[in-house]
């Protein structure tokens, strides 16, 4: 059972990371050449900041269901 929920949440998170560049590849290049100008403590930063939102979401949900 764990084993099928890590691929779907492996899978989600493949389909999550292409719909910008599918949608409009233009603003998704954009955004990675910004990326490629910040700093390294900057995407750090983004980083664990996004690690800790998922985080966050996976244990309300987690907690809800």
């Amino acid at each position: 059972m764990a084993w099928s929920i890590l691929l779907s949440a492996i899978g989600l998170l493949f389909v999550f990371e292409g719909i910008l560049p599918f949608l409009s590849p233009r603003t998704w290049r954009s955004l990675i050449a910004q990326m490629i100008a910040q700093s390294d403590r900057a995407l750090r930063i983004m980083g664990l900041v996004s690690m800790l939102v998922g985080l966050t979401l996976v244990s309300v949900a987690h907690d809800i269901f």
